[in-house]
């Protein structure tokens, strides 16, 4: 019953990290750009964070079980489109929006299902294998993408997806559904509201690294002299307000709101969603960087740099698994502080190994590290969170939860992505504009074609660009030598804000509870 809980999240976690590896490839198939492809990635995460809480609230009115096999059933046949799409709006409509659809259904659902199937005190192990599922595929899916690209398809991925559905949909016979005593009814005005509200702000955070967080970046749009961005997450937030005062005046007329805004003054609650968003902060910013460092600085394959990644797995599963079977009644607070910790030091430790002329082999401890972080908070955070509150309002709590981690998501890569470009470009032009190997024509026509962003590319790739552009042997080297520091000064300053960011987090983590749930308080 776990393992077909666990399959579901790894499932849902695949499909981003799979694509990440294989994003040329499948743009020539489909006969698109490596943007349009990174476009439809977007729309996956939006339709996904959109409809989490709605998705929510359709599995307490039609029963969490059922929630999850349509949900199983839409992500299916998505991913039965997805694998056989001859074209861009075809891959959008199985990829982007029937599995972000089938998502936004069996990931609250998941949340829901552990809380009627176990026991108070076997949640958190329960919680912790499911959330490392989720936290695995991100390390395997490169692996998984890389094999099928270099030797099949891109699209067996997605095949086997269909065939991993039709497996889960078999064993969830077995998993026993939370009984709903009373029929919820479902607020439409608040669905459409919060989905709008949802959009806006995670489309504007998507489109950061492309338009600028304030000021455009050239040649980009402007609205009012500042980057739409600004305005799409004010308006965002705007929309989100009134989703609250709207659930706020329902509750009041005695109506079923969509999220009981009681339950966001619920301090261990807040605390363990705080804690989510975090997580996925920090983790989705350190699983854009490391593979950009392999990948493009590296030269490695999709194949070899997802075997860079592997080491992740194996102390996450220990952590997850391993410390509610070793402490079961050890201080929630404790381990998430020390999970934060433990993301904290992977970090440092790869910025501090980072430069020039480091190899691959410096990510194997950051690795280790990171996933015991992740681990530790994977076997304590959803138990925090679905305690918190009656089991009768997990499916809520689930569609929140699953809200801030896919906001936290959305967030960490791109602010690690957007302040990596802004290094990149600030010590690329600075170095150019410093260098005498470089003709003057160089470096103007440097300054404006690229005041925009440098974009990160691999050594030949910028070597063919130059050549391309008729530069000197002498000042191309000079360019190549530029390009290589500025390049590995993006990534850590991307990594030193991932690391700040975990600081914060340590601040915030008053609010975990002390107590394991279900254990009783000392007399």
């Amino acid at each position: 019953m776990l393992l077909t809980l666990a399959a579901g999240q790894f499932l849902m976690t695949l499909d981003s990290s799979v694509m990440n590896v294989s994003i040329a490839t499948v743009a020539k198939d489909v006969g698109t750009t490596v943007t349009g492809i990174q476009g439809a990635i977007t729309a996956y995460t939006l339709v996904m964070a959109a409809l989490m809480i709605t998705g929510a609230k359709v599995g307490a009115l039609i029963g969490r079980k059922r929630a999850f096999a349509i949900g199983c059933v839409i992500y299916g046949c998505g991913s039965f489109v997805t694998a056989i799409a001859p074209n861009l709006p075809v891959l959008l409509f199985g990829w982007s929006f029937l599995e972000g659809v089938g998502a936004a259904l069996i990931l609250p659902a998941i949340v829901a299902l552990v809380a009627g199937n176990f026991a108070t005190e076997r949640r958190p192990a329960a919680y912790g294998l499911v959330a490392a599922a989720g936290a695995i595929a991100i390390a395997v899916g490169p692996l998984i993408g890389g094999v099928c690209t270099t030797y099949f398809s891109w699209r067996w991925v997605f095949a086997g997806e269909v065939v991993l559905v039709l497996v889960i949909m078999l064993l969830a016979r077995r998993i026993a559904d939370t009984p709903v005593e009373t029929r919820p009814r479902l607020d439409l005005v608040g669905a459409v509201v919060s989905a709008l509200g949802l959009a806006l702000f995670v489309f504007g955070v998507l489109r950061a690294g492309e338009w600028g967080w304030f000021q455009p970046k050239a040649g980009g749009p402007s609205w009012a002299g500042l980057s739409p961005t600004v305005w799409l997450i004010l308006a965002g937030l705007f929309v989100i307000w009134i989703f609250f005062r709207w659930q706020a005046r329902l509750e009041a007329k005695g109506g079923e709101p969509l999220v009981r805004p009681a339950m966001l003054r619920n301090r261990q609650l807040t605390g363990g969603l705080t804690m989510f968003f975090f997580q996925y902060l920090v983790q989705a910013g350190f699983f854009f960087v490391v593979p950009l460092f392999l990948s493009v600085c590296l030269g490695l394959s999709a194949l070899a740099t997802g075997v860079r990644l592997l080491p992740l797995s194996i102390t996450l599963l220990a952590a997850a698994i391993g410390i509610p079977r070793l402490f079961p009644n050890v201080s929630p607070r404790l381990v998430v502080r020390s999970g934060l910790l433990a993301l904290l030091a992977g970090t440092v430790v790869l910025l501090a190994a980072l430069d020039e002329d480091a190899g691959a082999e410096i990510v194997f401890v950051p690795m280790l590290l990171i996933g015991l972080g992740i681990g530790a908070l994977a076997s304590q955070l959803g138990a925090v969170t679905v305690s918190a509150v009656p089991d009768d309002e997990s499916p809520e709590v689930g569609g929140v939860q699953n809200t801030m981690t896919n906001l936290g998501a959305s967030l960490g890569t791109a602010v690690a992505g957007s302040l990596l470009i802004a290094t990149l470009t600030t010590a690329f032009l600075t170095s150019i504009d410093q260098s005498s190997a470089i003709p003057s024509r160089v470096k103007s026509q440097a300054q404006v074609e690229l005041a925009g962003g440098v974009p990160f590319i691999s050594d030949a790739d910028l070597e063919t660009a130059l050549d391309e552009a008729h530069v000197r042997s002498r000042a191309t080297d000079a360019a190549l030598d530029a390009y290589s520091e500025a390049r590995i000064a993006g990534l850590r300053s991307a990594l030193a804000i991932l690391a700040l960011l975990a600081i914060v987090a340590l601040f915030l983590a008053q609010r975990i509870p002390t107590r394991q749930p279900g254990l009783a308080a000392p007399s």
